[in-house]
């Protein structure tokens, strides 16, 4: 426990340019203590104490705004950055010197007992805000991009970004996925009522002009107002018939 302990304090030293002193790592960073306190809870978990595991963990999640579960299983060199929001769920597993931003989830699916929260190869490193849901696998040296939400396995030396989560970079080079096209069925019908409007334009611009009338004639006193009457001079009066 204390070699591990003394991991975490080593990979904040060597990540976070601010970091000045061990001793302040270790008295100040909010990412230390939780783990500090999860290697307690998780040896007392593993000694069959429960509760007081649990009265650990819990009590650090208030502290420090990080949650991690005492059953979870961690290896050594975790560095936790700004963490408040990260949680870690029961049947989690991180493998060695694995970086994680605030705000980041590593949570189950359903109901179901067993397997069902992700498993974090080594140097994987998972930026602020993304959500790993269910029992999928992070490949080894992987990236998690900000606000991404993963829901299949990503290959090892991958860059994963959006919702959901897909691989737009594999060892460096970009990756050409498949055809990512979704249907929008608003976009779609959108483009339809602008074409039908359009339509609808043009024949509106035609029949003025096959039906306008000139103000000219507008203005003679028997225009009667129909636009498709064809406005003819009266005839002259002519003389009676006798």
């Amino acid at each position: 426990m204390f070699k591990s302990l003394k991991k975490d304090i080593d990979s904040a030293m060597q990540r976070d340019p601010a970091a000045r002193s061990r001793f302040e790592v270790w008295l100040t960073y909010a990412g230390v203590k939780a783990l500090r306190s999860y290697r307690l809870a998780h040896w007392l978990y593993s000694k069959k104490m429960f509760l007081c595991a649990r009265v650990v963990s819990q009590g650090a999640a208030r502290r420090t705004g990080i949650e991690i579960h005492p059953a979870a299983k961690i290896g050594e060199g975790l560095f936790i950055d700004h963490g408040h929001g990260i949680v870690i769920g029961e049947t989690a597993e991180i493998g060695n010197n694995v970086t994680l931003y605030q705000g980041v989830t590593l949570g189950g699916t359903g109901k179901g007992t067993g397997k069902r929260h992700p498993t974090i190869m080594d140097n994987v490193m998972i930026s602020a805000g993304a959500k790993i849901l269910g029992p999928v696998t992070i490949g080894e040296g992987s990236k998690v991009g900000a606000g991404s939400v993963v829901l299949k396995d990503v290959p090892p030396h991958c860059t994963v970004v959006g919702v959901p989560g897909r691989v737009v970079r594999m060892r460096g080079e970009k990756f050409t996925d498949m055809d990512q096209f979704v249907p929008d069925p608003v976009l779609e019908e959108f483009a339809r009522i602008n074409k039908r409007l359009s339509e609808l334009e043009k024949n509106a611009g035609i029949s003025s002009c096959k039906y306008s009338i000139s103000s000219e004639v507008a203005n003679q006193p028997n225009y009667s107002g129909d636009n498709t009457t064809k406005n003819t001079p009266a005839e002259p009066k002519g003389e009676e018939p006798k």
